[in-house]
């Protein structure tokens, strides 16, 4: 592991406790988690070592949530499980490709994610509001499984940030869930997405174990606690929270771009 400064790791314990909860709230904790990475690993650390590492932070956050929102939301596992396959599969394929990848590359993609993400939900008012009407077809399920598996996988792979919160759009759009049952289920995808992920990672060699466990530790405590404020306060307080990490963190990051 490289030489961290402690008040460095204070920090990112920190935003990993941060990143848990607002992931298990809404997803995208990743949005702020890897960014952290990004700028507390020392200079000339490769990107896939941040990549990596905020792999094997977030997938114990996501386990946390999942087990929280398996007991007390409606979800359907096995559905969620399936097209959590398909994303294990896509996540794998995206972390292979990830490697040659630079920290100059990442920074403007995800400020572009962040800003779509933003401008849909803004125009989208009653979005998630509404619990479903019924089972899911089977063209909604392929559907699913196609875009929050696969696709949605492979860009969790490859740059990660932001995957929650795209799942729970996915799902919310395809499956018509309303926005905590969604979340509950992203949980469940996410988890299998961030294994692919990690597995690859740490096969290429690029996750920062030691540091990496202790932020878990944080992620941890985040995601369960968030998973339990999002089944408390319900899909209007989601909302809520998913346009003020998104506009908070688009401002950051510009800060950082092009200010800074």
């Amino acid at each position: 592991m490289p030489d961290i400064p402690l008040t460095t790791v204070v920090v990112l314990c920190l935003a990993a406790l941060a990143a848990g909860w607002i992931d298990a709230v809404v997803g995208g904790g990743g949005l702020l988690l890897l960014p952290a990475l990004l700028l507390g690993l020392p200079p000339g650390t490769p990107a896939a070592h941040a990549l990596g590492t905020n792999k094997a932070v977030a997938i114990v956050g996501t386990t946390g949530a999942a087990v929280t929102y398996a007991r007390k939301a409606p979800v359907d596992v096995r559905l969620a499980v399936r097209i959590g396959l398909a994303a294990l599969a896509g996540s794998s394929a995206g972390a292979f490709f990830a490697a040659g990848m630079s920290t100059e590359v990442l920074k403007p993609v995800i400020m572009v994610v962040l800003i779509g993400v933003g401008t849909f939900v803004i125009l989208r008012p009653a979005f998630g509001t509404a619990p479903a009407t019924g089972p899911a077809t089977r063209r909604q399920i392929l559907a699913a499984i196609g875009l929050a598996g696969l696709g949605i996988g492979f860009y969790d792979g490859l740059i990660g940030p932001g995957t929650g919160t795209f799942l729970v759009l996915a799902l919310t759009a395809v499956l018509h869930l309303d926005l905590v049952t969604a979340s509950a289920t992203a949980k469940i995808v996410n988890c299998c997405t961030n294994a692919g992920a990690l597995a690859m990672f740490a096969w290429q060699g690029a996750v920062l174990w030691q540091l990496a466990a202790l932020m878990a530790v944080f992620n941890l405590a985040g995601g369960t606690l968030g998973a339990h404020t999002a089944l408390k306060k319900g899909s209007g307080f989601v909302r809520v929270v998913l346009l003020t990490v998104v506009f908070a963190l688009v401002a950051k990051m510009a800060w950082e771009q092009w200010v800074a």
